[in-house]
């Protein structure tokens, strides 16, 4: 497979009262093509920050510095405002993390649906209608022509995630960046949700790029998984590497944390990771997850540490090896 998705050296950085806060730090990963790729790990750690810096989509204090951010061959960060408005929508499509309030509760499910397709395509408003309509159905909504008068009020939070990734698919993209699309919906919408969109993945032959903090997720439908930790990307690894055997301590110390049925009894005590996130306004020294850390070394510490690899496609951002392994060695690059 080739890489759709390239991003090198991202950094974004926010002006507050106290600082300068680092809310992405040099994270490098690729989406390749037809692949779901998870990036995972607890709130306030950078992953909806980092889908937006990618679409260019910050909010207006915020800074952005790149090493490198491709999309096929189109060096978005070299694009200007207008230029990524063309790629937004069209060749890479966003679904956001709340519908409500992420619809215009003042238009139309089916104006809302139709904009981008009229924006981007060459086609009649009769044509970007049966898209529509098309979608809607093929994302589970019934009577999908009577639906294109509703508001999204009118619609439950099942139906307007729905309503969202069918405005995600109405230009055909390459690439889908899904912040955390079931975080407000039930457990059984968020299976039916989750189904869907690996189903249109392959049916559409889509790269999926999926943020989440639930593992859960990660497990059913990711082809590789990236674990961010304080703004920072500490492991990446295929989703059965990972799960069987994650070399990051953050990392088994989130998987400790997972129930696992069959095994964990009802009064056995789940794993925790003590200690509190630490703060990224300013200056940034040594490994962020050192004072949690149950293996920390006074190295880790002293001196930032880099991405090492630690087998075929898997990489950490750890001093150590798993345990009874040798040090890393230093990974040439993140391929």
């Amino acid at each position: 497979m080739s890489a759709i998705l390239e991003v090198r050296g991202l950094e974004v950085t926010i002006p507050v009262a106290a600082g300068e806060l680092n809310a992405v730090r040099g994270i490098d990963f690729t989406v390749e093509r037809g692949e779901t790729l998870c990036i995972v790990g607890e709130s306030g750690c950078g992953k909806s920050m980092t889908s937006l810096a990618v679409m260019d989509l910050l909010p207006p204090r915020a800074r952005r510095k790149v090493g490198r951010l491709r999309f096929r061959d189109i060096d978005l960060a070299a694009l200007g405002e207008r230029q990524m408005s063309d790629i937004r929508g069209n060749e890479i499509a966003m679904i956001f993390q709340e519908p409500m309030t992420s619809l215009n509760p003042t238009f139309t499910i089916g104006n809302q649906l139709c904009e981008a397709m009229l924006r981007h395509k060459r086609v009649s408003a009769g044509e970007a209608r049966d898209r529509a309509v098309f979608l809607l159905e093929k994302v589970g909504i019934t009577s999908a022509a009577e639906r294109l008068r509703q508001y999204p009020h009118q619609l439950s939070g099942g139906l307007r995630q729905r309503v969202m990734i069918a405005m995600a698919l109405m230009c055909g993209p390459s690439l889908i960046i899904a912040d955390e699309p079931t975080t407000a919906l039930d457990v059984t919408i968020q299976v039916q949700i989750l189904q869907l969109l690996v189903s249109l993945q392959r049916e559409f032959d889509m790269a999926l790029m999926l943020i989440t903090h639930d593992l859960g997720i990660v497990a059913r439908v990711a082809s590789r998984v990236a674990v961010m930790y304080a703004g920072q990307i500490v492991e990446t690894a295929p989703t059965a590497e990972l799960f069987a055997d994650p070399r990051h301590p953050y990392t088994r110390g989130l998987l400790d944390c997972i129930p696992i049925p069959g095994r964990t009894t009802g009064d056995a005590p789940l794993g925790s990771i003590t200690g509190m996130v630490p703060t990224l306004i300013g200056p940034q020294r040594g490994c962020s997850f050192a004072n949690r850390c149950p293996q920390a070394r006074p190295a880790c510490r002293e001196a930032d540490v880099p991405l090492f690899e630690t087998g075929k496609g898997r990489f950490s951002r750890c001093l150590l090896a798993a345990p009874g392994s040798s040090a890393f060695q230093p990974a040439e690059a993140m391929s």
